[in-house]
């Protein structure tokens, strides 16, 4: 199976990211599709396993295999996180619906220290272009405030909230540079302090809840497989109908 068809036949949720989800999207902004594919079950009992993430087939367009996903958003992984919390849903199926149902699990008090750590990182590269340039890249620092924003807001309310809201068009203003440096050097600074404060007291459980993940993980596995393994029982072949019903009893018993 090319891995772009498990994006095409198997993909159970999909969104709108960027801009777009930010509510920061201006005229000549990209759309970016992000989404979660589950690769049928056989597929893992083969040397060869399936991909853990796919780019493509439409441009602008990534998407990872279900098990990767909830991977990374048990690290409270932050571009992970938000894409379950995009407004722009384009594509759900009854185990996109579980999942989305399930988003609340993955957040915990990780999420101060990941997004912190990337904040960092982004903040040494707009300290890096200042030296190099004389000016940060401002669609970046946009950015970045937006993400501070999304974490200061986060532990003090316990919900992620990935539209910017209001914020609009004074993040609007940075990219456009009509904020000089020092004006946005004290926002990031203003915002990271409200993070370090809001991370005392935040409603936010000490760690995600790897359990209810890892059970929903599981039973959707099971029945791709029990899926699978029908599929050859109805064949019609004796070989495949022994096969089918022995291996489905078994995993319906484990």
């Amino acid at each position: 199976m090319h891995p772009q068809d498990l994006v095409r036949d198997h993909t159970v949720y999909s969104c709108v990211m960027g801009s777009r989800a930010f509510g920061l999207a201006t005229d000549d902004s990209d759309t970016d599709r992000r989404g979660i594919f589950l690769a049928p079950t056989p597929l893992f009992w083969r040397f060869d396993k399936p991909p853990t993430h796919v780019d493509g087939p439409a441009d602008e367009q990534f998407s990872w295999e279900l098990e990767r996903f909830c991977e990374l958003a048990l690290r409270a992984n932050p571009n992970v996180l938000e894409c379950l919390h995009s407004p722009l849903v384009e594509h759900v199926t009854d185990t996109g619906r579980e999942l989305l149902a399930l988003r609340g699990a993955f957040l915990s008090r990780q999420a101060h220290d990941t997004f912190a750590r990337y904040a960092l990182g982004q903040r040494k590269k707009l300290d890096a272009d200042l030296r190099t340039h004389g000016a940060p890249r401002w669609k970046h620092a946009m950015h970045l405030l937006r993400l501070l924003t999304s974490c200061r807001d986060l532990l003090r309310t316990g919900e992620l909230t990935v539209d910017v809201g209001e914020q609009r068009e004074p993040l609007l203003a940075v990219k456009r540079g009509e904020l000089s440096w020092p004006q946005v050097e004290s926002w990031m600074n203003r915002l990271a302090a409200e993070s370090e404060d809001a991370a005392t007291h935040t409603p936010l459980p000490p760690a995600p809840d790897r359990t209810r993940i890892e059970d929903f993980l599981l039973r959707t596995r099971r029945a791709s497989a029990l899926k699978a393994l029908e599929a050859y029982a109805d064949d019609g072949t004796e070989q495949h109908a022994v096969r089918g019903a022995g291996t489905a009893q078994h995993i319906a018993q484990h």
